[in-house]
């Protein structure tokens, strides 16, 4: 199967946020319903089977199916672990959770019959382009894409590329869609390009596409050098943290330090509440450890259970972000 030269239909969803966003609604092989991806299995979506040990082709009606298995990357091509359930005559589905799969990566996918015979899509589908194998006939597999980015008129990071009103099309490729030169087209403008993504909190490098020609962005000054002796250009998406401490309400003055600011022991005075002390700061994607200074006396957040050593044998309490 690996072996095989497979075609792929993309599909987006953004796992953070559990929210998905289709290349192309009308995609068999699963779906995204809330937490869960869906893989579906429809038999009438069916016309041939390849068989696995000799890769001939076979006619789908031919085959009195017993079980459906998924079977892809992310199950190391098992033809027997992701057993599906009949639903009913025709379908079989077979639910597992987001959080299952690794963040920011693509898997490739097919439907095993009886643990032996892989199905292939119709040539009639309209969403598959044949592609050639090593045996010469047509294979075809589906791809579960996964990325943190989606565009989103309300995200938190506008990308804007002024000017080459001339283009054709303008494409937004970056690490947070694995630098794909086609998923991300950017909207035309009055004066230039631009497209709005929600990422969650983390530093990333980007280019734009104009016309297949690729280039940094003029006006972000911040950039790195690429492996191609050009340059990326950076973003940081940091997302606004509070950190709160509850009770404590006769301190005279009580600071939050950690590993975001040095453990500064003056730099973040809290502010008083009702309930206690609060502070909010922009901090980007990763783990952090930090502690408040309630009068001169370092505690650890007693409503956070989450808590570690540090090289020096200090215990911490651990703040995520993502």
């Amino acid at each position: 199967m690996k072996q095989l030269t497979l075609h792929i239909i993309n599909i987006v969803f953004a796992l953070a946020s559990l929210i998905s966003f289709a290349q192309n609604d009308a995609l068999k092989g699963y779906r995204i319903e809330g937490e869960d991806v869906v893989f579906t299995f429809d038999k009438r979506d069916y016309q041939n089977v390849t068989e696995d040990a000799l890769g001939y082709k076979r006619d789908f009606d031919d085959l009195d199916i017993e079980s459906v298995v998924v079977s892809g990357q992310f199950n190391d091509w098992s033809r027997d672990k992701w057993q599906m359930n009949k639903i009913n005559e025709n379908v079989y589905e077979l639910r597992k959770k987001l959080i299952d799969f690794t963040d920011e990566f693509s898997w490739e996918f097919k439907f095993v019959i009886n643990n032996s015979f892989w199905a292939e899509p119709s040539k009639h589908d309209p969403n598959i382009t044949p592609a050639r194998s090593k045996y010469g006939d047509n294979y075809h597999t589906y791809n579960l894409k996964l990325f943190t980015a989606y565009p989103d008129k309300n995200g938190n990071a506008t990308f804007k590329l002024k000017g080459h009103t001339d283009a054709k099309k303008v494409i937004l490729s970056g690490s947070f869609n694995r630098w794909n030169e086609h998923l991300f087209e950017m909207n035309k403008t009055a004066d230039g390009w631009e497209l709005t993504l929600q990422l969650k909190p983390d530093e990333y490098q980007y280019r734009f596409i104009v016309d297949g020609h690729w280039m940094e962005d003029p006006d972000n000054m911040d950039k790195v050098v690429n492996e191609f002796g050009e340059y990326n250009s950076h973003i940081d998406i940091k997302e606004y943290t509070t950190f709160k401490l509850r009770g404590y309400t006769n301190a005279k003055e009580v600071v939050l330090a950690g590993s975001f600011n040095g453990w500064n022991e003056h730099e973040y005075k809290m502010q008083k509440t009702d309930y206690g002390w609060k502070y909010v700061i922009p901090l980007s994607g990763g783990k952090y450890h930090y502690k408040f200074i309630v009068d001169g006396q370092w505690i650890v957040d007693p409503n956070n259970t989450v808590k570690e050593y540090d090289d020096d044998g200090h215990i911490n309490s651990v703040c995520m972000v993502k």
